[in-house]
């Protein structure tokens, strides 16, 4: 009886070694077939679009800022700067005499009508005590996933193509349009470069981008 319970004991110590050398080669198994999997996993254009234009409307819309009120050298705003002129001679702004460094503009009915069929207009008052008006001109909308190549494991290169939405504001700020095109070249320029002209109506941008895959699912890399 004795010999027989030894015997046991003995099978039983040599079992438990070997179920956790399989139990490690599971493991193992298992780590490298999921990372086989993740490997052959491709990123199809239905996960990419919703990733591309996410990123796309996190850039925020194109805007344009201009200040109501009296305006000096000493505020962030002057009045002589072409989007000011631009609005004056649609009839949104009426801009005063100069007088002693100090110039009034006013919104006119004709301006506020305009900026009520603008959504997203945002008012406030700022450092200068004048009402500061912040415009949408445009936001970025996903035209196509052009292209998707896999780099690697859980990256791809993805070729897409986006273009401008406009809103009133930047059907009147198109860099193309006749608003913009009565200045001359360096008060374009500034537009441009400054107060949120751009060539909106123009065919869509191409863009390539990495995306990577996370365990929060597709995202673009930070790389």
């Amino acid at each position: 009886m004795f010999e027989q319970e030894l015997e046991m004991e003995k099978k039983t110590s040599s079992i438990v070694p070997l179920l956790l050398i399989v139990g490690l080669i599971v493991g193992i198994a298992g780590v490298a077939i999921h990372f086989v999997l993740e490997s052959r996993k491709a990123l199809s254009t239905a996960e990419a679009t919703p990733v591309l234009q996410a990123s796309l409307e996190s850039l925020g819309p194109a805007t344009l800022h201009f200040d109501v009120g009296t305006l000096s050298s000493a505020t962030s705003q002057n009045a002589a700067d072409p989007h000011y002129r631009l609005l004056e001679k649609e009839g949104y702004l009426k801009i005063g005499k100069t007088v002693k460094d100090k110039t009034p503009v006013e919104l006119t009915p004709k301006g506020e009508a305009w900026l009520n069929e603008i959504p997203g207009v945002k008012k406030s008052k700022n450092q200068d005590n004048n009402d500061e008006y912040v415009v949408p001109l445009a936001n970025r909308k996903l035209v196509a996933v052009d292209k998707i190549t896999m780099t690697g494991p859980g990256k791809a290169a993805v070729e897409y193509s986006w273009n401008w939405v406009t809103t009133k504001g930047g059907d009147l700020f198109d860099a193309s349009g006749p608003a913009v095109k009565a200045f001359n070249t360096w008060d374009r320029s500034k537009l441009i470069d400054k107060y949120g002209a751009a060539f909106y109506h123009a065919d869509p941008t191409k863009v390539t981008v990495l995306i990577v895959s996370t365990d929060k699912g597709w995202q673009p890399s930070k790389e």
